[in-house]
């Protein structure tokens, strides 16, 4: 990724060059040919099309406001209830991430959402325990964590 990057760049400034104009549009314009440059030479670029990998960035950040709105949501519904009904527990998650660097992503996800909290990682690097605030269903909680935080992360990475 980093060299479609780089080559990318450099296309940018060798158009700067082209053009006799140094100016940020003529850059700018020539990093949008090379982008189209490597789009369409990706074959013979190592690692997949940098964008696409940017977007999947891009989704998971999404999802991350996403899942944030709506347990903020929950935990203020639960914080005004008269009478406090909460099932609060600890689990812990499988994990398919191997890499030290998505755990930790994943971990931290986990304890910016509110309502829950990622307490340790198993010295094997499979489960993360975790605290939730309200968990009725541990399999709904570990399905919900895998299908939505987990599966993006591995989108972005692999």
């Amino acid at each position: 990724m980093a060299l479609q990057i780089i080559l990318n760049i450099l296309i940018a400034i060798l158009w700067m060059f082209l053009k006799e104009t140094y100016d940020f549009l003529t850059f700018f314009t020539g990093y949008l040919i090379g982008m189209a440059l490597l789009f369409f030479l990706r074959r013979f670029v190592p690692d997949s099309y940098y964008l696409l990998r940017f977007f999947k960035v891009i989704s998971l950040i999404l999802l991350f406001i996403k899942e944030l709105i709506l347990s903020t949501w929950s935990v203020v519904k639960i914080a005004y209830q008269p009478k406090l009904n909460v099932q609060p527990g600890i689990f812990a998650l499988p994990t398919e991430l191997r890499s030290n660097w998505e755990i930790t992503l994943l971990a931290n996800l986990i304890s910016l959402t509110p309502g829950t909290l990622s307490v340790a990682v198993s010295d094997d690097y499979t489960k993360i325990y975790i605290h939730a605030m309200d968990m009725p269903d541990v399999e709904e909680s570990i399905n919900d964590i895998k299908n939505t935080f987990e599966r993006a992360i591995m989108e972005v990475t692999r």
